[in-house]
């Protein structure tokens, strides 16, 4: 009852006025960021923290997490019109979303997956109303030993799940952890690999970092493939048959539940749960060779379980600080930009900001409701924007957003050579998402580690001395161990492959 009062009294600052109106610009945004194909929430909201600067914090956290969920609404629109995904987890979309519309039931497949996407974002808030402050109040007990060892399981499960190698991964993971070390050491006022320049003393800013590696990145790998989209498919229809509810109702339902569970693990993505989903749903199908040809549950499961991943997401970072994606790594960075702490104590320091914040969630992901049912015809045609007018845009919001976190040009030099990091990475295929992860993580796991080896007098084995942080630590090394083995036996089976052509 508690929870259910104080999210009142956020409904009360989420539905003044200028705070819709950013709640409506943030969704509005994220919609059209998901609609351009290769953008996605992780960039969009690098390019956009800059702007927050001057804004009050609960105003700003509530457009840049409207652009997080927004953009998963606005991915499914072109995934199933024109069979281009706007963002990462529509590409499973794109497998039954665009038959369907070759059979003239493109506004079937957006109906189902706006009406999931809702449900999902709904009822995994709720979730996050209930889990949250009691999760939260458990968290007040962890010392620094609990939560090295949580951030090293997040830290695992980052190079666990991110990308197709094992070893690229662990070159973003320490590449990020690397970069986190620059500057000052918070424990003993040591300064590190600052290269004798002053401005290295602080470290390197999150904004600049992200803004390079996802902004400008972008651009380069976007001017290799400037082709031009197809027709986007007429819009009729936007309910399913009535025999079809059942087996809708039922991939929505379990939608939910996974992208839920997903959303609680660090590390991990809203592509995770729209596979899992998919997978589920061929597999409990009847007729699972309907998959990939137009099935109305192929598309209600997995937007219904990313969309729910974005709510559940959430709760790491109110309850432990800990993000567990890129774009809620950078929300966090939002979140210390403006004066709060993400973490247990965050409910009890800053209750009227966090629950405006879940609030307008409820009112965000209403206002997109209404936004992708009808307007979805017009939404697909922004799609049809040349590359050649987008992306100087976006090189110009990234240099004016750069500068203006210092005011100086080193930011955004800094930013133009992350671009190209990022650029290559993407050649290499060595993922971005745990170099982003690990920066933000780096410093918190190493103050935590220090500050639990000063309490231990230097022994490590005092971890396993405590029972939450020794078994975590077995966690970690258990999922390791796994993800070692994966990447041996996927080698493997590759190599195999090969010598059998």
């Amino acid at each position: 009852m508690e929870s259910f009062a104080q999210l009142i009294m956020g409904f009360e600052t989420a539905l003044s006025w200028w705070n819709l109106l950013y709640c409506l610009i943030g969704v509005t945004i994220g919609m059209l960021v998901g609609v351009l194909p290769g953008l996605g929430p992780t960039t969009a909201t690098a390019l956009l923290l800059p702007i927050t600067f001057s804004m009050e914090p609960v105003s700003a956290i509530i457009m840049l997490a409207g652009i997080y969920y927004g953009s998963l609404y606005g991915g499914t629109i072109t995934s199933v019109l024109i069979n281009t995904p706007g963002e990462a987890a529509s590409v499973i979309t794109c497998l039954d979303g665009h038959p369907l519309a070759k059979q003239g039931r493109a506004g079937t497949a957006l109906g189902v997956a706006g009406i999931g996407s809702f449900i999902g974002g709904i009822f995994t808030t709720l979730g996050l109303v209930f889990v949250a402050p009691p999760l939260a109040a458990m968290a007040l007990e962890f010392g620094p030993p609990e939560f090295f060892a949580l951030i090293l399981v997040g830290l695992v499960m980052v190079i666990g799940l991110m990308g197709k190698s094992l070893v690229r991964g662990l070159i973003s993971a320490l590449l990020g952890l690397i970069l986190s070390l620059v500057g000052m050491d918070t424990i003993s006022g040591a300064v590190r690999f600052d290269l004798g320049q002053p401005f290295l003393m602080s470290g390197l800013d999150f904004v600049t970092i992200t803004m390079g590696l996802f902004g400008i990145s972008e651009v380069l790998s976007g001017m290799e493939n400037m082709s031009k989209a197809e027709k986007p498919a007429k819009v009729k229809g936007l309910l399913p048959k009535r025999e079809e509810w059942p087996a809708t109702l039922k991939a929505i339902g379990r939608g939910t539940g996974i992208g839920f569970l997903t959303g609680l693990i660090p590390g991990s993505n809203s592509v995770i749960p729209a596979i899992l989903s998919y997978s589920l749903e061929k597999k409990l199908a009847k007729d699972p060779s309907r998959f990939g040809k137009g099935a109305i549950e192929g598309v209600a499961g997995p937007e219904t379980a990313n969309n729910a991943y974005c709510g559940s997401a959430m709760i790491p970072l109110f309850t432990l600080g800990i993000p567990s994606s890129p774009t809620i790594a950078i929300l966090f960075g939002a979140f210390i930009m403006h004066g709060l702490t993400p973490g247990p104590t965050l409910f009890q320091t800053n209750p009227d900001i966090v629950w405006a914040i879940i609030a307008s969630m409820f009112i965000g992901n209403t206002i997109l409701l209404i936004m992708n049912l009808p307007m979805a015809g017009m939404w697909a045609k922004i799609a049809m924007v040349p590359g050649k007018l987008l992306y100087p845009m976006i090189i110009v919001v990234s240099v004016i957003g750069a500068y203006s976190v210092n005011n100086s040009l080193w930011d955004v030099g800094i930013m133009f050579v992350f671009g190209v990091v990022g650029y290559f990475m993407k050649k290499l295929e060595i993922p971005l998402a745990p170099l982003v992860l690990t920066f933000v993580l780096g410093k918190m796991l190493e103050t935590s580690l220090l500050q639990s080896l000063i309490f231990f007098k230097g022994d490590f084995m005092g971890f396993f001395q405590r029972p939450i942080a020794g078994t975590l630590l077995v966690i970690s090394a258990v999922i390791l161990i796994f993800s070692i083995y994966s990447s041996v036996r996927n080698k493997r089976g590759f190599l195999a492959d090969d010598v059998e052509a």
